[in-house]
């Protein structure tokens, strides 16, 4: 049947995007499963013409789970794992003092945000947002 899951933009404007993801399992879980596509997002509007978003910059990320891991992941040829959420917790982590977390642009990167779920039974679930600054081509 799949996983039940849902991604809500909160916000997305030409400096910032925030948006929810929420998955309520079944035991299938997820991998790799695109989360943030940047060049989903609005683009950068302004003297006639626009940009791309290109990729974006975590700044805050805020989460709850219950039975599994949640994996976040910068994607590239091999996804690289930038945070990962700890089963059964909630929290919240300011990047804001340090200029946020920089995609490490690996080789084959695509500027997007990837989730795997680890351990993962049916019923358990999970909730994350991310607040994101968005970089322009």
């Amino acid at each position: 049947m799949g996983d039940a899951v849902t991604s809500q933009t909160i916000q997305d404007g030409p400096k910032k995007a925030v948006m929810q993801f929420t998955n309520i399992s079944d035991g299938t879980g997820e991998t790799a499963v695109k989360k943030v596509d940047a060049s989903a997002l609005a683009p950068l509007q302004g003297l006639g013409n626009e940009a791309a978003c290109n990729e974006v910059r975590v700044m805050k990320i805020k989460w709850a789970t219950s039975g599994m891991v949640v994996r976040l992941l910068w994607d590239a040829s091999t996804d690289v794992v930038f945070h990962e959420c700890p089963s059964d917790e909630s929290g919240e982590i300011d990047y804001t003092d340090i200029g946020g977390l920089k995609n490490t642009q690996a080789s084959g990167f695509t500027g997007d945000i990837m989730f795997s779920t680890v351990g993962q039974d049916n019923t358990d679930w999970y909730s994350v947002v991310l607040t994101m600054d968005k970089k322009y081509a």
